[in-house]
């Protein structure tokens, strides 16, 4: 077997375009940008204040690097053309990014069928397309682009990682033959109900953040999760949980949540966040015997008791407490962390300092 050679290529010059793209993902999800457009073949077009784009290398600017390459990193180089870079020689290519290029279609792509990662992390496409002889594929990743739509990765059955960050996608379809994914990433896109993941029996990680999520629901089947991270939507309960039993992170900040409730069967929770929510009593916790981090920064909480009695004796591994922001510590700046060291003697951390002995 060949040795593996790794190739990285990479320039120094800022890339404006990316910067600027990444700093209107902020921007409300249900408006397009206002430096964004799509011509007719789909693909996403960003301004670059200042100034024209520079050229994109020559299409013969990878012709010294072996055949038997196996890994291409092909960062943040304006490229725009694909074909013109002619891969098909690269016959032992296992893993090949695109990150921070102009691409804007996905093709090129045909002859790489020994490829198990690709990464085309901020590009200019809005279509998946060009991946069907690429069935090697472990990880994806179609993240920061212009994508409305999940479709056509169907056939992509081993794929075991995907990540769709910062696109324009409404609905969660047509994941079904994805069956041995164990990470999926959706974050920062424009989704309103979880759902259609029934099949997906072996996912591990599901991250939802900063979408319209209004429940937590259509959660049973994925039976292995053990992370999900569903931060700045737009839930008011915590629910639909009974059935992850291996759930260990939760992530539930920036919401709207009033109560802490929901976590009976997950007993073995090391994490929780509930930061950024309008809870205004600690409860429901002590029987979280693994709980190891509690963060619940700005919310409501106003006792200390409460902390003790629910956290003190029923959780002995926990280390980590966030509670700044609470009427507890605006009420109580100057004795704050002395009564939650005395509260909670086990901490090691409270807030973003570390307890001292």
């Amino acid at each position: 077997m060949a040795e593996k050679k790794q190739v990285h290529l990479d320039v120094e010059e800022q890339n404006r375009l990316f910067q600027e793209a990444k700093s209107n993902s902020h921007a409300d999800q249900h408006e397009d940008s206002g430096d964004e457009s799509a011509n007719e073949n789909g693909a996403v077009h960003r301004g670059i204040p200042g100034g024209e784009e520079p050229q994109t290398p020559d299409g013969d600017f990878l012709s010294d690097f072996p055949d038997d390459t196996e890994e291409l990193e092909l960062t943040h180089l304006r490229i725009d053309d694909v074909p013109s870079l002619h891969l098909e020689r690269f016959k032992n290519l296992q893993r090949l990014s695109f990150r921070q290029n102009l691409i804007p279609k996905i093709k090129g792509f045909e002859t790489l069928t020994s490829l198990q990662e690709l990464d085309l992390y901020d590009n200019r496409f809005s279509k998946i397309e060009g991946l069907e002889n690429l069935t090697e594929l472990t990880s994806l990743d179609l993240s920061f682009n212009g994508i409305r739509h999940i479709n056509n990765v169907d056939h992509l059955v081993k794929l075991t990682d995907l990540y769709f960050v910062s696109n324009k996608i409404t609905v969660i379809e047509n994941l079904s033959t994805l069956v041995n994914i164990t990470n999926l990433e959706l974050g920062s896109n424009r989704i309103r109900k979880i759902e259609n993941l029934d099949s997906l029996v072996n996912l591990e990680q599901l991250w939802l953040g900063k979408n319209k999520i209004t429940k937590l629901q259509n959660l049973s089947n994925l039976k292995k999760l053990k992370i999900l991270s569903i931060q700045s939507n737009r839930l008011t309960a915590i629910e639909g949980l009974e059935e992850l039993e291996n759930l260990e992170e939760i992530y539930l900040s920036h919401n709207g949540i009033s109560k802490i409730e929901g976590f009976e069967k997950n007993t073995k929770l090391t994490t929780i966040d509930i930061s950024n929510n309008r809870v205004s009593k600690l409860e429901n916790l002590g029987h979280l015997k693994e709980l190891q981090e509690f963060w619940a920064s700005n919310n409501l909480l106003d006792s200390f008791e409460d902390f003790e009695s629910e956290l003190k004796d029923n959780c002995p591994k926990l280390e980590t407490v966030y509670a700044e922001g609470n009427p507890l510590q605006t009420n109580n700046y100057t004795t704050y962390r002395l009564k939650m060291k005395i509260m909670l003697p086990q901490l090691k951390q409270i807030d973003a300092q570390y307890v001292r002995p």
